[in-house]
């Protein structure tokens, strides 16, 4: 049984000890890329930019692994999504860990957002419909993405930046 009444004091306390109104800014210019891995280059290239609509941007080498490929996509604003393969080893099934990826949010405008649901049904895509605004989808190795009809900064209509 989980204390909801315990969790959002606990939350009351987090942010009357770490938001600040007068919040600095960043040390960070960006996210520069996200790097998922990928078990077929291809599959994953096929549903990113034909599925999804997000265009590759480059292949190339794994600097770090000689033999695996790392390749990009372009997400908007300046953001890439990359992934890697790993020819040679047996990395298993995507898993949700403590620490790992839970899912990769993704903004949209609300017209995109609609065609790429209709993408996405079109294509066979089993996706979760939340809140009128978020898809919960599962990419072809099993990571979790959503398609979020919110702006950058804005979740469900709150401003978070």
């Amino acid at each position: 049984m989980v204390d909801l009444t315990m969790i959002e004091a606990e939350r009351a306390r987090i942010r009357e000890t770490y938001l600040r109104a007068d919040r600095p800014a960043s040390s960070a210019a960006g996210v520069h890329h996200v790097a998922l891995l990928s078990s077929d280059v291809e599959r994953t290239i096929r549903f990113y930019q034909e599925v999804l609509e997000f265009p590759l941007t480059e292949v190339i080498d794994n600097r770090d692994y000689h033999g695996s490929t790392h390749f990009f996509f372009d997400l908007g604003n300046g953001n890439l999504l990359a992934f890697f393969d790993f020819p040679g080893l047996d990395l298993g099934p995507y898993a949700e860990v403590l620490g790992g990826l839970h899912h990769l949010a993704i903004s949209v405008d609300r017209p995109t957002w609609e065609r790429l649901r209709g993408r996405l049904d079109a294509a066979g895509v089993p996706y979760q419909a939340e809140s009128g605004s978020s898809l919960y989808l599962r990419d072809p190795d099993g990571a979790r993405v959503e398609l979020l009809a919110d702006p950058l900064g804005e979740m469900y209509g709150t401003k978070v930046l």
